[in-house]
């Protein structure tokens, strides 16, 4: 699958960058608030070195910066018979 988005080769950068984008929204805005973050990263584990995105949003471009192009290998879909 072809994303859009940010890619960050560890954990811990891909957290980084979570924060920054939470920071800049205030959130959480209370300790009871559902919303933690304002966006969330995953992990390309099937990808080969592992590495962890954020997709692209226009609400964090100015945040992130330009986003970039990447493919994500994805399990195939198992066909029902």
């Amino acid at each position: 699958m072809e994303v859009n988005g940010y890619k960050y080769t560890t954990e811990v950068e891909a957290i980084a960058a979570r924060k920054e984008c939470a920071d800049f929204y205030g959130l959480p805005k209370a300790p009871e608030d559902e919303t933690l973050y304002w966006v969330d990263y995953s992990e390309a584990n099937l990808n080969a070195p592992i590495f962890w995105y954020i997709q692209f949003d226009s609400s964090i471009e100015a945040i992130l910066g330009t986003p970039s192009v990447f493919d994500v290998v994805e399990e195939p879909l198992n066909e029902i018979e």
